[in-house]
């Protein structure tokens, strides 16, 4: 993934308003992010645990998002599956809601998907970062990336749609 500036994650928000946009907490240390590494820069936001972003170049365009999960709940102790980068974890999945681009969403319409809890799918596929146990997987490591991008493309397809 090509470097973000705050300014470019703060203009491609798509589901926030502007004022909304230049309001949240973008992570201070961007310029020492593994950008290499990441298909999306995803964080939480220090200041209000329910809300996380992230941010995609798509096809040549940067969209970013607002997230809000729900408080933890007893079922989030058990193995799941973020739908983002297929990585398992006991306790480190939450579902992440987006509010729909537009007039959509101003009617209160939303998209939630599971997704790691930290948003460190990039690094969970690629082994940076480690979970408990790994199923195995017969796909290549540049499989899994273009399914991982596959699935966060249909997320916020569906977002902004």
């Amino acid at each position: 993934m090509k470097p973000l500036t705050e300014p470019e994650i703060r203009a491609a928000f798509v589901n926030c308003t502007k004022g909304e946009a230049s309001r949240l907490n973008v992570p201070r240390d961007l310029a020492e992010q593994p950008w290499e590494d990441l298909d999306f820069l995803g964080w939480r936001d220090p200041q209000a645990p329910d809300r996380a972003y992230l941010a995609a170049v798509i096809d040549g365009r940067t969209v970013a998002v607002a997230l809000r999960s729900s408080g933890a709940a007893s079922w989030q102790a058990r193995r799941s599956l973020c739908s983002l980068c297929v990585t398992t974890h006991t306790g480190g999945v939450s579902l992440l809601v987006a509010a729909r681009a537009g007039k959509a969403g101003k009617q209160g319409n939303s998209v939630g998907a599971y997704m790691c809890s930290d948003l460190a799918c990039s690094l969970y596929v690629r082994g940076k970062k480690e979970v408990g146990t790994k199923l195995h997987e017969s796909l290549t490591l540049e499989e899994k990336i273009g399914r991982t991008i596959a699935n966060l493309a249909a997320f916020l397809a569906k977002v902004t749609a």
